[in-house]
């Protein structure tokens, strides 16, 4: 097996995934099209913005979310095989990522939301949050890389 660096294993991610864009899901969310919204970002993402209507099922729970037999098992979603999926993230890494597990798992209709919720954002599509609809300026804020120096590398 050979070793990859993250970015070597979102290049070969992408050669398999489909992807959507913002305005391709606005697009089937205005014709009123079946779309399941799955964002596999952490619990405290999710609450902070989100998709209206997106279920959460953290990236790191996905595979036992989506099979019988466990206790992450979530039945929407091992029902929907056939189903057409749109898997999002912050940034479309770890959606690109899940959407590619999904897909040896079974899944027949997976995409990934290229640019992520920071993408939809900058597109000025609406996210949520427990208390309504979130302000455009709070959540472009709210995407803001903040890396420190360390994480920067040497």
């Amino acid at each position: 097996m050979t070793a990859m660096t993250f970015n070597q294993l979102l290049k070969n991610a992408q050669k398999e995934v489909k992807e959507m864009f913002p305005w391709d899901v606005e697009e089937i969310l205005e014709n009123n099209e079946e779309l399941m919204i799955l964002d596999v970002r952490e619990p405290y993402e999710y609450r902070n913005m989100r998709i209206k209507d997106a279920l959460n099922i953290p990236r790191g729970v996905l595979e036992t979310a989506c099979e019988w037999g466990y206790d992450e098992t979530c039945p929407e979603l091992v029902r929907a095989r056939d189903k057409k999926i749109l898997v999002v993230c912050r940034s479309g890494n770890r959606s690109l990522l899940a959407a590619q597990v999904m897909q040896l798992m079974g899944y027949q209709d997976v995409y990934s939301l290229k640019t992520g919720l920071k993408g939809w954002n900058e597109y000025d599509l609406p996210l949520y949050n427990d208390d309504g609809e979130v302000d455009l300026e709070t959540a472009e804020a709210y995407h803001i890389p903040r890396l420190s120096d360390v994480q920067l590398g040497p």
